[in-house]
């Protein structure tokens, strides 16, 4: 009776939080030393009842939450919880099963394999390919990595696997240099080390160009990774894949494709036409927890070379006895004890179905468009990337006379952060083609036309006030 009546309380209490979450602050408002004086106590010898804990936690922790489930925080690429997928998130840490192996959890284990079918279909991506549901984008980066530098080892006659690292052949990984930090995590835990990336320079819109690819290549032998951007964190470019795939093919290069976000692009008949070719790459990794909207945390690796996969991550034991005919998750991921991450993705397919995913694809794109091109029609604020999908960048401009682009980098910085303290939205910042700017970040199912014009008036709002109180200009 005692589990009951704390497990309704958490019920109440993530049920205040989505009915509040429109009216709330989208940012957090208490500070670390707040939130710090709030949080720590002494450990006790004695304890405290479950309930008093979810009450303390849930009033402690109050002020220190972002409203990432909202529909008016664009930093990042947060997507919220679908109501389907936060219910089934819910019942899979209720079941608490170990979902490593078909005997921890049989139900995990098949509703796992259901749920990457109907990834890879949604996805339009070669049926043979294996997968794996990680704890995120970094994870499944790894995993494919890793097949890749297994595979690519493989070829000049180095297993991995027996042989390890030491005395093996180099490997080069080429790269966009708009490429993501989390490709950089992943080939040092894979142990290439960062001396192994090459970067490659791209066009004015953010992709690598096919000469550009071809001098890369033909600068070493030496068995190579290419990596290649399915819509970049600051302007979701997509590199050219129908160009750059074939080429690396011919050089003997794995295809690696960064689809954090971007892939779900494919499931978009307005957008598909940007990942025209991807299909032809050897690995992907994407998020669940951005387009797909399902809880923290899910990333999702599929690699066409099965045997290449399963060999990078596979495991034995003596205590382990496969199941026949069964899928045992442990083969696929990284991890050994492991949540059922792909419970809340198969609530999420089944709720959406690929019209809903399309929807939501193509709708969050059309309110990060309106989002950018109407705050650029206010004075001082300037588009510096119109949107092709759930990405746009902005920067705010200093209108006194001699202004300089530091002068711009300073209001930029001061337009977010007075818009994130009113609370009415949440934005992040970021640096590109050497300028600070607003990165506009749509991908949050909630979102709808009343927060676009909510948040467009906080803007608004905003860079007027700071315009009535600049300084005059230093000396």
């Amino acid at each position: 009776m005692q589990s009951s009546s704390t497990l309704d309380l958490a019920v109440n209490a993530a049920k205040s939080w989505l009915e509040e979450i429109n009216e709330r602050p989208v940012g957090a408002i208490d500070d670390l030393e707040t939130l710090r004086a709030k949080l720590i106590s002494h450990l006790s010898d004695e304890g405290s009842s479950p309930e008093e804990v979810v009450n303390d936690l849930v009033e402690a922790t109050k002020g220190g939450l972002l409203g990432s489930a909202g529909g008016r925080f664009f930093a990042w690429v947060i997507g919220g919880s679908l109501p389907s997928a936060l219910a089934a998130d819910w019942l899979t840490s209720t079941w608490d099963q170990n979902a490593a192996l078909y005997a921890c959890g049989p139900a995990a284990s098949v509703v796992e394999e259901i749920a990457g079918e109907w990834i890879k279909e949604l996805l339009h991506l070669p049926r043979q390919s294996s997968f794996a549901f990680t704890t995120g984008c970094q994870l499944a980066h790894f995993t494919c990595l890793a097949a890749a530098r297994a595979a690519q080892l493989k070829k000049v006659g180095w297993n991995i696997n027996e042989d390890g690292l030491f005395g093996a052949p180099i490997i080069r990984v080429l790269t966009s240099e708009h490429r993501h930090a989390s490709i950089d995590r992943a080939v040092r835990y894979l142990g290439l080390g960062n001396k192994s990336l090459v970067s490659i320079e791209t066009d004015s819109e953010g992709r690598i160009r096919p000469e550009n690819l071809k001098r890369a290549l033909s600068a070493s032998s030496a068995p190579t990774i290419l990596v290649l951007n399915a819509a970049d964190l600051n302007i979701a470019a997509f590199d050219p894949f129908e160009e750059l795939i074939p080429i690396a093919k011919e050089a003997g290069a794995w295809v690696h494709i960064d689809g954090a976000f971007g892939l779900f692009a494919r499931a978009s008949k307005q957008k598909f036409h940007l990942t025209a070719g991807l299909e032809l790459a050897d690995s992907w990794a994407t998020d669940g927890h951005k387009w797909l909207n399902v809880p923290f945390d899910c990333g999702i690796a599929i690699v066409k070379d099965r045997d290449a996969h399963r060999e990078a991550m596979t495991i034995s034991a003596s205590y382990i006895a496969p199941e026949n005919q069964a899928r045992d998750q442990i083969d696929w991921n990284p991890e050994w004890s492991r949540r059922a991450r792909g419970i809340p993705v198969y609530a999420a397919l089944r709720e959406l179905g690929k019209d809903g995913v399309a929807d939501l694809v193509d709708r969050t794109s059309r309110y990060c468009h309106t989002i950018v091109t109407e705050i650029d029609k206010i004075p001082g604020a300037k588009m510096m990337w119109e949107p092709q999908l759930n990405q746009g960048l902005l920067r705010f401009l200093d209108l006194r006379p001699g202004a300089t682009e530091a002068d711009h980098d300073r209001r930029t910085d001061a337009v977010i952060a007075e818009v994130n303290a009113s609370g009415e939205a949440f934005f992040s910042g970021t640096t590109w083609n050497g300028l600070k700017a607003m990165r506009v970040s749509v991908v949050n199912w909630r979102t709808n036309d009343e927060d676009v014009k909510r948040t467009i008036r906080a803007v608004e709002n905003v860079v007027r006030e700071l315009q009535k109180t600049e300084p005059e200009p230093a000396c």
